[in-house]
Parts: structure tokens; sequence; C-alpha cells
């Protein structure tokens, strides 16, 4: 596909590494010389110097031809401008756009062909709001990925010592659960991918991906760890927009105490959330965090605009004695660096957000993207068309499919039921199959098997 990238941001470099990697034509364009340099010292692609949402600079980049535009610029309105000349002045296909204000989003009737012609608004912070929603509404849990509307999960979880699984084999999940449907979809031993099998034993510290009905959920993870129990106290450092978006959503169930250091941003806050506690002063002040309770707070997340602030005010809630930490990191060598140690979860943003824009690049029909593991493996749910002759999956049972090396189907979603993946699974055309591939670059083997024609959607 021939794709611009306005923005050369954290968001717009994430989105074009791993779009450039799929051999797509892509042009990125921003103001800033010095980005762009950047990313053509590490990428093949092209870049132009420009305003992204005037029509000459556009032209330059390539509009009058490209089949998909990712306005992801600091400005919502430029990005959303960008979108209108290139649906007036040049039919571009697909228009995406990143949209960050709350009262744009709350109005989706500017969306649209009538009005701002932006096929879908992407917003970064909603999407690493919901992840970390996710991750405290399921203690213990390292990633929780919904698909088929939420009636079927993928749980990542780290196996620990205790766990009546660890030690044995995978087949053992079935005797001890004989009612329970699960599917182990990939597991990952010191960083490296061990395909699963029935004999493939799971080890101490193991990172386990597993997928089942969200009602069983917590009966898998208890197979491979002491479960934690619910959380309760939260402290949340940042009162930016995804610390306010956090607070909003947490404080009807939880008790939250959010942490800013700016004090009219402390004010204007304290009147927008009905139940959390404000404080005005520094999430990496020990005297404050002890004042706070943070020895009994169950979760600690800072969601600064600093990665910095972020890893040392965790790492000092953490030493203090909060029992599990988060930290929001945008640089991808930082999340390397601190995961594991002592921060429980870094989360990336841009991971959150590449997800949401590849189901919109992916060949075939595909619905819904997951990018896992800094981006080296894909979560996918891919819906399968066509009769036995025209496809290469319907009609088909799963041990007779050429998936990829590294590739597992873990579930089917066909209309109200959730199959849970076997050799002897019949796919059926208007399955919604779930699969988990360990290594991101044999995903044009899989888009092929999904394929019925050539198709862009």
């Amino acid at each position: 596909m021939k794709i611009i990238i306005l923005g050369a941001g954290q968001v717009g470099s994430s989105v074009a590494a791993n779009l450039v990697s799929e051999a797509n034509d892509i042009t990125v364009v921003d103001q800033d010389g010095d980005l762009l340099r950047d990313l053509q010292d590490r990428f093949d692609l092209r870049t132009v110097q420009g305003h992204g949402a005037h029509p000459d600079v556009l032209v330059r980049a390539g509009a009058e031809d490209a089949d998909m535009i990712i306005a992801v610029t600091n400005s919502d309105e430029t990005n959303m401008v960008a979108c209108q000349v290139a649906y007036t002045l040049f039919h571009t296909p697909t228009k995406i756009a990143r949209v960050r204000a709350q009262s744009f989003l709350d109005q989706p009737k500017l969306f649209g062909t009538e009005a701002l012609p932006i096929d879908v608004a992407i917003s970064p912070e909603a999407l690493v709001t919901d992840y970390i929603l996710r991750l405290i509404e399921n203690p213990g849990t390292l990633q929780v990925l919904d698909f088929a509307g939420g009636r079927i999960r993928m749980v990542a979880v780290r196996a620990f010592h205790g766990g009546p699984l660890v030690g044995q084999e995978l087949r053992a999940l079935h005797e001890h659960m004989p009612h329970v449907k699960v599917r182990v979809a990939a597991i990952y031993r010191q960083d490296h991918a061990i395909q699963p099998e029935g004999d493939t034993r799971i080890e101490v510290d193991d990172e386990v991906f597993f997928v089942a009905a969200p009602a069983h959920i917590r009966t898998v993870m208890g197979e491979l760890r002491r479960l934690d129990p619910s959380y309760k106290r939260l402290i949340i450092a940042g009162g930016g927009n995804i610390g306010t978006r956090l607070a909003k959503a947490l404080e009807p169930n939880y008790r939250v105490k959010l942490i800013e250091h700016n004090l009219k941003r402390c004010k204007q806050i304290a009147e927008d959330l009905e139940r959390t506690i404000v404080l005005h002063g520094d999430a990496a002040d020990q005297e404050l965090l002890l004042e706070e309770n943070i020895e009994n707070t169950d979760v600690f997340c800072a969601v600064t605009n600093d990665d910095e602030a972020n890893i040392i005010s965790a790492m000092l809630a953490k030493r203090l004695g909060a029992r599990k930490v988060m930290a929001l990191i945008n640089r991808p060598p930082y999340v390397d660096l601190v995961q594991s140690g002592a921060i429980d979860i870094a989360i990336s943003p841009q991971q959150a957000t590449i997800g949401s824009l590849l189901k919109h690049v992916r060949r075939g029909d595909v619905v819904m993207v997951h990018s896992l593991r800094r981006g080296a493996a894909e979560a996918i749910e891919a819906i399968a068309h066509g009769d036995p002759t025209s496809s290469k999956v319907v009609g088909r049972r799963i041990s007779e499919l050429k998936l990829p090396k590294g590739a597992v189907i873990g579930a089917l979603v066909r209309g109200d039921d959730v199959l849970i993946a076997h050799g002897e699974t019949l796919i059926e055309s208007e399955d919604h199959v779930i699969l988990f591939l360990q290594d991101k670059r044999r995903i044009q083997e899989v888009e092929r098997l999904f394929q019925v024609g050539v198709t862009f959607l």
C-alpha cells in the first residue's frame, strides 16, 4: 500500500517502523527536518518537509495516488484538516486521524463524509487508558486483549512457583479443568518463543499467553500462579489526559488518589472528578508518598509525560511498599530496561496505539490487531470468507491449514458461540478466527490464507 504519515513524533515514527517492514511504500511528512533525517537514516522510506495539511505539501508526498493517509501530528486541527484536504482534492480512500481532545470525540457527527471525512479517529490517550483499566480489573495480568466485542480474551500472565500447572505438561491443564475451555497460544521463556504443544512443560517465570472466555480468566490464572486479591486502593501520578481519564473511570469502584505537580491543573482536575482525592505535589517525593500510605496502596500508576519521572516515582513507590507499580514509557529502549525489574508493568503508548492502525492496513478482512512483545508479535482477529473452492481456510480443519511457523489459532467466534480451537476444528464462512503470530514478519503468509481475491479493508 502507498501510505502517507503526517507527523514524525513518537506515534508517527512507531507507525512508520511497523509499516515499512511490511513492504509498504511509506512517506512521512513533518516540519522538523531533524526528525525526518533520523527516520531516513533508520528506515527505507521517503520524507517530505512541510505542513501536513497544506495541499502543495501533500502533492509532494504523493497524495494523488495514495491508498491511505495517517494524520498523527500533535495538532488535532491539523490532522482533521489534512483528512478533509485529502478527501476533497485527492479522493484518498482511507483517512485516519489522531484526535486527542475529548470535546471532538464526544461529537460523532463531526466524523463522516457529510462533515469531516475521517474514516477512523484514534485517541492514543483513550487506548492507553483502556489498556491500563483492563490490567487493573484483572489483577496479576501482564496484558489483557479483547476480541469479538469482548466475548473472548487473550491474557498474558507470568507463571509463579506454586502454580498447580508449573512444572507440568500443558495437557494437564484440561485434566485440572475439564469444564473450562482454554488454549495456550504462546509461551515466552527468557524472551525466547516456545511453540506450545501437549508435552510442553510450564516453567517458573514463563510468560504464558492463553485464550479463554472472560468468565474463565481467573480460573486459568489460578493454574499458573497464586491469584492476586482484587485491587482497592490506587495512586495515579500525573494529571494529564491519561491520568484524568483513568481516575474518572476508576473512581466509582476504587479508592483513587491523584498526584499532580501543577497547582492550576490540580484545581481544574478536582472540579472534574467527583470522588478522587487530588493532591498537589511531586510523585517522587518520599514524604508525600509515605503520608498517603503508599505501603497500603495496591497499584501505583505513573502516567506523566516524562519517562524519567514515571520510572523514578514508580521505582520509589515499589521500594516503599506499593504492591504493583506501572509506568507509562514512550521510549522503547526504556521499556526493555525496566520491564520485569523494579517496575511490574511498563506501558508503551505506541504499542497500545499501533494495533488500531494496523487493522486498517492488513489485507483481507482483519477486524482487530494487537501488537505484542514490543512489536515483534501480533494477535489478530480475521474473518473467514468464501467457500471451500475460493478460500484457503473455509471448510478445512485447523490441522489441514498451512500456517506459518509460530502461528497458533486460539479460538473461533461463530455467531454467539465461542469455540476454543483444536486440530479437528472446522472453519466455516464468517467465523472470526483469533490467531497469535510469534513473528510479525510472517504476517503476509497469514494474510494470503484469509484472502478471497485481493482486498484492502
